[in-house]
């Protein structure tokens, strides 16, 4: 009998699955004081593996949190490749890096949060086809956890108060990232989805939430 193949099966993903739990051990998902921060990764890797991207996306996205920290811990480019890059792959570490938050610009300059933030949007145009899905799988991951927990509640607020911004700045975020990876013509299948996402989170900020708490659905 001809030995079976495995499918479904990756011992890379596996190994930076378990890399990326150790690291965010002690950590939570952002709004919660009890959910593993590793679902987000987890969950990111699976929509992904959903679209039919390669190991080598996959092990980035698994590891993106990972880097991203690392980077705002102030770790240079040769320690990250001598912990990543040499276990996992230097051309998954260069698409984490052109995605990644970062404290100070080109010149060396602090920037502010939001500076951050549009800064690392504006690098999308120079990231490769691997960083953009995972920018995209991420952003759909965190807006459709969202839209889950507001639309499980009979109290919305509760769940936007988690956002010192408000409401109208979070929709507008997850628009202004749909909207730069379309600048950027990535035109991927997992758009479409993304798209509904963010314009269903749209309709809920704009809910007015001082009337009558509404049914959980």
């Amino acid at each position: 009998m001809d030995q079976m193949s495995v499918t479904g099966y990756s011992d890379r993903i596996n190994h930076a699955l378990a890399f990326a739990a150790k690291h965010h051990a002690q950590q939570v998902w952002k709004g919660s004081s009890r959910v593993p921060y590793f679902t987000g990764p987890a969950n990111v890797a699976i929509i992904l593996t959903r679209y039919g991207q390669d190991d080598d996306t996959i092990v980035a996205a698994v590891l993106h949190d990972v880097v991203a920290d690392c980077v705002l811990d102030g770790q240079t480019a040769a320690t990250l490749d001598q912990r990543i890059g040499e276990k996992f792959g230097s051309d998954s570490l260069t698409s984490l890096l052109a995605i990644s938050e970062r404290k100070t610009d080109d010149d060396g300059v602090e920037m502010s949060m939001d500076e951050r933030k549009a800064d690392t949007l504006a690098r999308l145009a120079a990231a490769d086809d691997r960083a953009r899905w995972i920018v995209a799988a991420y952003t759909l991951h965190a807006g459709s956890s969202l839209l889950a927990d507001l639309r499980r509640t009979s109290y919305p607020e509760t769940v936007w108060g988690r956002f010192p911004n408000g409401r109208e700045e979070v929709a507008s975020s997850y628009r202004r990232t749909l909207a730069r990876l379309a600048e950027v013509r990535f035109t991927a299948p997992i758009m479409e989805e993304l798209a509904s996402v963010v314009t269903a989170l749209e309709h809920l900020a704009a809910e007015d939430t001082t009337a009558a708490p509404r049914l959980a659905r």
